[in-house]
């Protein structure tokens, strides 16, 4: 049954999605544990699970251009919501998948939203992936989200994973694991703010098992105030494979960054290879942008914007 959506929930849906109403095409939108409206397409089914909370999305063999919205809103203090999705990605595809949960909080009890997310990518299918996270609200009850990302992906598989925490967010623990097959590969791209007292856990296990499988880990964060960040990725290279993790963070104020990037080969051909790099923002990009008209304030929101742009 349809559902009008608050002020609120329209904007909480044009941060996370863009979207200005309803979107077209195959998209599920819940909120507050609940289903408010859901539309399948010629190519795209969504069906409700019969085992657990959340949804079954299946994409039919050969689907391309097509994009499927499934937005979460939280706006009731005191809800652990928790739901189990599961994509079934067909091969030859060619799909986007826009996801994201923002939570709106004005009370004291704390809000949860854990999403526990499941790809099977077919053989030789393209999959782009964007979750955003979001937080707002004049309460001081904690805004948690703990995503989990699980991924297997058949020979020839390409996927695209842009996981992003805007702003707000007062605790996160993001699991992401991915297994794959030959020629396949996979490109996971985070983008992390946090601020306040706020705390962010980062964990990824990527597992290439197939030959001429690839990974490039790339992840991007801005702590500032007194927050703190743990960045643990690992990459296990089983065959003549390649991976590359990155890691970069901006710190500001008292906050904290540990980045432990690892990686493991257990094949000689295994090729792979971990960075690092922590600290503030240079001060002659701030001096250089004040000499354009630019308050020190605006020109460090402008470095901190295209960084994790």
């Amino acid at each position: 049954m349809a559902v009008d959506l608050s002020p609120i929930d329209e904007t909480m849906l044009k941060e996370l999605m863009g979207l200005h109403g309803m979107p077209s095409g195959a998209f599920n939108i819940r909120k507050d544990g609940q289903l408010v409206r859901r539309s399948s397409s010629a190519f795209i089914d969504i069906e409700t699970k019969t085992d657990n909370p959340g949804i079954d999305i299946r994409i039919k063999p050969g689907t391309k251009g097509e994009k499927v919205y499934i937005p979460v809103i939280v706006t009731q203090s005191g809800l652990k919501d928790v739901v189990y999705n599961t994509f079934y990605i067909g091969d030859d595809c060619d799909v986007e998948i826009i996801a994201g949960c923002g939570i709106h909080n004005d009370a004291h009890d704390p809000s949860e939203h854990d999403g526990i997310h499941t790809f099977y990518i077919g053989k030789n299918s393209r999959v782009k992936y964007v979750e955003k996270h979001y937080g707002e609200g004049t309460g001081d009850g904690e805004r948690i989200l703990n995503p989990v990302t699980n991924v297997e992906m058949e020979e020839g598989s390409f996927c695209e994973m842009e996981l992003s925490q805007i702003r707000g967010v007062t605790s996160t623990v993001r699991d992401t694991n991915a297994k794959l097959e030959a020629g396949a590969k996979l490109v996971l791209i985070e983008k992390l703010l946090t601020h306040g007292d706020q705390k962010a856990e980062s964990n990824m296990k990527v597992e290439l098992n197939g030959e001429d499988s690839s990974v490039q880990v790339i992840s991007r964060s801005v702590a500032q105030d007194n927050s703190y960040q743990v960045f643990n990725p690992l990459v296990i290279g089983n065959c003549a494979c390649r991976g590359h993790v990155q890691c970069d963070a901006i710190l500001m104020g008292k906050a904290r960054v540990t980045a432990i990037p690892g990686i493991e080969a257990a094949h000689e051909d295994a090729q792979l290879v971990h960075e690092a790099a922590i600290g503030k923002i240079a001060g002659d990009q701030i001096v250089k942008l004040m000499t354009l008209g630019l308050t020190e304030e605006e020109a460090e929101q402008e470095i901190l914007e295209d960084f994790l742009s």
